[in-house]
């Protein structure tokens, strides 16, 4: 696959819809960055004024169905919403140079739905005592949503979130996709990030666990859907 490619045509009109659509490409920016910092509180615990272990509890069934519902709802989003035919379906009320932040702005209102209505499990699966592990454990941690911000954000940069995007085509310019560098190593290192900022928890609880199986199932899955589009879309190289 080559690095650099056209992406995406001019938005048509004048001034005023190229200026609403990079007003809302900045609502859009900054709803991803709040979701994404959202969440790093979220899991681990921390400023936020709910985790993932605190707000609302109710009876253990109920808990696992609506927080399996809410979890459902992400993949639909972000795979689902991304396959051809469903751009197809919306294609004609949405510009095709902030398709892309239309489907991003979807997936940080499913996980900012998530946050508000998870129910909690706060029984404990695993508790580390040892103060130095503890303090390792939340470091790898840590490190891991270090790379997931820096990957979400470079990608946003090329790819999904288009201020950049929609700033060229308000100029009647094409962007050029260019593959953040430490894609060049691993096809796409926020999956891994999420997933070890999901595992590495000092303390894990039952929802905890919940949402870090099922994230960790999801990305596998989305790893394989993802690899078919890219061959079908540049070919097996």
């Amino acid at each position: 696959m080559t690095e650099t490619q056209a992406i995406g045509p001019a938005i048509p009109g004048g001034w005023l819809p190229r200026f609403t659509a990079l007003l809302f490409e900045g609502v859009v920016y900054l709803t991803f960055l709040f979701t994404i910092l959202y969440a790093i509180g979220f899991v681990s615990g921390l400023v936020v004024p709910k985790s993932i272990d605190t707000g609302a509890e109710s009876g253990i069934f109920e808990a696992i169905v609506v927080d399996l519902v809410l979890i459902s709802l992400l993949p639909f989003q972000h795979s689902g919403a991304a396959r051809n035919s469903f751009k197809h379906c919306w294609g004609p009320f949405i510009p095709r140079p902030i398709e892309r932040s239309a489907h991003v702005l979807g997936a940080s209102l499913a996980l900012l739905l998530l946050f508000w209505q998870w129910r909690a499990m706060p029984a404990v699966i695993w508790h580390v005592e040892e103060p130095e592990i503890a303090m390792l454990i939340a470091t790898l941690s840590f490190v891991a949503w270090v790379v997931v911000v820096i990957s979400a954000f470079l990608i946003a940069q090329s790819e999904p979130v288009g201020l950049y995007r929609v700033a060229n085509s308000r100029a009647g310019l094409q962007m050029p996709a260019i593959a953040p560098f430490h894609h060049r190593l691993l096809r796409r290192p926020i999956y891994p990030g999420i997933i070890i900022a999901f595992w590495a928890a000092p303390t894990m609880s039952v929802g905890h666990l919940l949402l870090a199986v099922a994230a960790t199932a999801y990305i596998l899955l989305a790893i394989m859907l993802e690899g078919r589009n890219l061959i079908g879309a540049f070919g097996g190289e």
